[in-house]
């Protein structure tokens, strides 16, 4: 019985230390940083999937979905390639974009 008691304490230090290493990880440190998603009316938003188009290396995938009745916003995530000989890294930032879509009209 011993080492039994001696593991659940092993587990339960092991478990406060990964608590308080993810603590850092909190909305406050990205809203610090500019790096939050921005704030929904009330606390709550339309939060269903978009539909994914992963590109090659180097170009940024591609996201969309409806975003209000008639709307269709599409999204890029952000880039890299590599500048030439050098081996600098540029990075292409993302983009957005909101069209009409009547496919959308009933969200």
């Amino acid at each position: 019985m011993y080492g039994l008691s001696a593991m659940r304490r092993a587990l339960i230090v092991v478990t406060c230390v990964a608590l308080g290493a993810l603590s850092g990880c909190s909305q406050e440190y990205y809203d610090e940083r500019g790096k939050a998603d921005g704030p929904v009316l009330d606390g709550r938003g339309e939060d269903s999937p978009a539909e994914v188009f992963n590109m090659p290396d180097g170009f940024g995938n591609l996201a969309t979905k409806c975003v209000g009745p008639g709307k269709r916003a599409y999204a890029t995530t952000k880039g890299s390639v590599s500048s030439g000989d050098d081996d600098d890294i540029v990075i292409i930032p993302a983009n957005a974009v909101i069209v009409d879509d009547p496919a959308c009209a009933g969200r």
